[in-house]
């Protein structure tokens, strides 16, 4: 008799463990569920920031929004401390990091990634006034750029560069009698240009675009591409094995093939960088 429970209790624990893996493994049936995407965001203009009335907005809020459209559910854009990524998207305090990322081998790696979306790099922005003075020796000049961020692992090393044959100049060694520190996020590391407490800010090509065009206030910056730090793509995170990248890539390779991906690029002044 004992023997047959046994039997029984281990069946139907196993009974179980199949049901509750076969319901709790899949991320986009738990976003279709819920009737929401928990999307993670930094404020990262031309990407995601906020508008006038505190609202989101930006290529990447509104590609995710026409997406989840797609999906049937709502997005629900949570800000989030870009060097805590990691742990928001393994604790699933969010679904997904769709924040202008760039793809990198170590990211593949670690989470499912999307397809890549946009072309970007990283570009070194200064005052137009030191421009010739910093171009010709960056020795002891006060570097900063966002901490956690592509910029920062590629001038650290932390990025392999030897491994990229597109990169034209080794950031790491470039960089290396610079004096760098990290900073909370690339708004962070502009202001302190525009305000002198550093020299250089290494950010993303795409963002130093989207915040010292036209309307900004930083009127006295420039952006130097001069040395070429290799090419970037963005892309989307999801955790990995999750079922949610792949439905997402299918939907943005929809949008890209009937144009309405670059209709959203052309808002924001990003159609030339969207990934052909």
């Amino acid at each position: 008799m004992k023997k047959v429970l046994a039997i029984l209790l281990a069946g139907a624990m196993s009974a179980s463990l199949m049901a509750c893996s076969s319901t709790g493994d899949s991320d986009l049936k738990a976003v279709q569920d819920s009737g929401k995407m928990k999307i993670g965001v930094t404020n990262y203009p031309p990407m995601n920031y906020l508008d006038e009335n505190g609202e989101w907005t930006g290529f990447d809020t509104d590609f995710a929004a026409a997406v989840c459209e797609k999906l049937g559910v709502e997005p629900e854009f949570i800000e989030i401390n870009w060097e805590a990524k990691e742990t928001e998207l393994s604790s699933k305090n969010i679904d997904c990091l769709w924040n202008g990322m760039c793809i990198t081998e170590d990211r593949k790696a670690m989470w499912n990634v999307s397809d890549p979306y946009m072309n970007n790099t990283q570009a070194m922005v200064m005052k137009a006034d030191k421009e010739a003075e910093i171009m010709a020796d960056i020795a002891g000049k006060k570097v900063v750029a966002e901490a956690g961020s592509t910029g920062e692992e590629k001038l650290t090393g932390v990025i392999d560069d030897s491994q990229d044959s597109t990169v034209e100049v080794v950031a790491k060694d470039y960089f290396a009698d610079a004096q760098y520190t990290g900073v909370a996020s690339m708004a962070t590391a502009l202001m302190d240009v525009e305000n002198g407490v550093a020299d250089v800010a290494l950010v993303d090509y795409v963002i130093a675009l989207g915040m010292l065009g036209p309307d900004s206030t930083m009127k006295d910056l420039v952006i130097n591409t001069d040395n070429y730090f290799g090419d970037q793509f963005f892309g989307i995170a999801f955790r990995k094995d999750s079922d949610l990248r792949d439905k997402v890539n299918d939907i943005a390779a929809e949008m890209k093939a009937d144009g309405t991906l670059k209709q959203i690029a052309e808002k924001y002044g990003l159609a030339d960088s969207i990934k052909e």
